[in-house]
């Protein structure tokens, strides 16, 4: 056998008899999802004793003992770079990192490297055993350069499977904290209108009839000096939510270069401070760790910045 190639010997549950062969090894294989297991078998690389075994629709049967082949992962087409990471939690198939302000997620045009995928190739290594084949972190969601706090990103290819069909599922526990100019009054409420490119300059978001839903909940936490401190709460993860649905209520985030007008009262300090990025941090994330199962909950504390900030507003 190539020593590229790692053997995983699965026996099916007596409870997956009579399922597919893709669903029933995925059941067995906690590493590797459906998708990935229907690729393998296809590719003649899933064998019963001797006998090659080609057809994902296949019914198992309880008891039957199978031998998965796994190419090693290819290369990711990314640098691993040594950026240091705040890990808040990790194991064999996930991990959730605490992302400084300032530190973009995924290389594109304009950063193709020094991001967030840089680091996570350098800090997993090895334990990165393939999202699709391809050794890399698997990235389920995404928060803008200029805001901070909390992500999860996928090890494996069933964790990474796991984790999307709950971000598609709006089923994930987001919160952000964010000091916005004004007192929203009421103040608590929803912000339920759909984002999408704005028509009149792409390269922002705006609310368009057609777009996609999105849902914000907010209540004001802290009355400040003409802005208050919010907590709000996605049931959906689109680009710019926050910042969009805040500004559409005449409460845009203080420091937000795009979205926001800073107001003489807020200036001064935000100069003062040298705040040049959105007031937002993504406080807590929760969800159900795709391989155990467990309830998760990770809070993070404001960044010294935002606090500062507030601080300088407390009345």
């Amino acid at each position: 056998m190539d020593r590229g190639v790692s053997i995983i010997e699965a026996t099916i549950a007596s409870a997956a008899d009579g399922w597919r062969l893709d669903r029933a090894l995925a059941d067995a294989v906690p590493t590797l999802s459906r998708e990935r297991l229907k690729v393998l078998i296809n590719a003649g690389l899933v064998s019963q004793g001797e006998t090659l075994v080609r057809d994902p629709a296949r019914k198992s049967r309880g008891g039957e003992r199978f031998s998965v082949a796994v190419p090693a992962p290819a290369p990711a087409h990314n640098e691993a770079q040594d950026i240091p990471l705040v890990v808040a939690f990790e194991d064999e198939h996930l991990i959730v990192v605490d992302k400084p302000a300032g530190l973009v997620v995924h290389p594109a045009a304009g950063n193709l490297d020094g991001t967030l995928v840089n680091a996570l190739l350098h800090h997993c290594g090895g334990s990165l055993s393939g999202i699709g084949g391809v050794a890399r972190p698997g990235i389920v969601h995404r928060i803008d350069k200029d805001t901070s706090g909390l992500m999860v990103a996928a090890k494996t290819d069933r964790a990474h499977e796991g984790l999307a069909k709950q971000f598609a599922a709006h089923s994930i526990d987001r919160r952000y904290h964010a000091i916005v100019a004004g007192r929203p009054m009421p103040a608590a409420g929803s912000v339920d209108a759909p984002l999408a490119r704005s028509p009149q300059n792409r390269k922002k978001v705006a609310i368009v009839a057609g777009g996609k839903r999105a849902l914000t909940h907010y209540r004001t936490l802290h009355s400040l000096r003409e802005a208050a401190m919010v907590e709000c709460r996605l049931e959906t993860g689109r680009t710019h939510q926050v910042r969009v649905h805040m500004a559409s209520l005449g409460h845009s985030l203080l420091g937000d270069p795009v979205y926001g007008r800073t107001k003489q009262a807020h200036k001064g300090v935000l100069d003062t401070l040298n705040f040049r990025r959105q007031a937002l941090h993504a406080t807590r994330l929760g969800f159900v760790h795709p391989i155990s199962t467990a309830t998760m909950a990770f809070d993070s504390p404001m960044p010294a910045d935002m606090q500062e900030l507030f601080r300088r507003l407390d009345v």
